[in-house]
């Protein structure tokens, strides 16, 4: 289990996500629906752009052609952002997604994936074995069944990593109204809640 103390800030962190594709949001059958997850993907990439937190981007088997690119709408919150494409399911295994990972020179990484049970699972396992503390936000990502999801949130839970939720990730990254980066913040909160409601009717 983690040692670190207190909560998360935004100064800390990087935003690591991986395999936001065509193909695997198609296939998620878990609680949050395939609207939902992309919502808060882009929310976290949203919170990421303004609260200057770097972000490492992964695809798998698009060169490959067998998938293809991460959505347009999840693309497009960070325009010129590198997407780091791999053919291992478990994404620390990839040597140039691992540079992508140090480079950013932080220790705390959040994790968003799909599936929850393998492109999730086993990169953050990977990660705390070597040395990083991580975070995966559970509304972000989705298995290819409920039971599939809900165990590997089992597992990783068991292996140290933290659960959250995407609006509460965001909150906790500035958690202060007058904090320097507040009035970013209330723009991204303003902006997701209208989007929320809309799913949810």
């Amino acid at each position: 289990m983690s040692h670190a103390a207190g909560v998360w800030t935004s100064e800390q962190v990087a935003l690591v996500l991986i395999d936001y594709q065509k193909e695997m949001f198609e296939n998620i059958r878990s609680e949050t629906t395939p609207d939902q997850i992309e919502l808060n993907v882009r929310l976290l990439m949203k919170a990421a752009k303004a609260f200057d937190i770097p972000v490492v981007l992964s695809t798998v088997g698009v060169e490959m052609g067998v998938n293809g690119p991460t959505r347009k709408s999840i693309q497009d919150e960070l325009p010129g952002v590198e997407v780091i494409d791999r053919t291992s399911m478990d994404a620390w295994e990839d040597a140039p997604f691992r540079a992508a990972v140090e480079k950013t020179g932080r220790k705390r990484l959040i994790f968003g994936a799909l599936y929850t049970e393998i492109c999730l699972a086993f990169p953050v396992v990977d990660a705390m074995r070597d040395g990083y503390e991580a975070m995966f936000v559970v509304d972000a990502v989705g298995g290819m069944s409920q039971l599939a999801h809900r165990t590997a949130i089992e597992r990783l839970t068991a292996a140290g990593a933290i659960p959250n939720t995407s609006l509460a990730l965001v909150t906790e990254l500035f958690r202060d109204w007058k904090s320097p980066i507040a009035d970013k913040a209330r723009e991204i909160v303003k902006w997701y809640l209208p989007e929320a409601q809309k799913l949810s009717a």
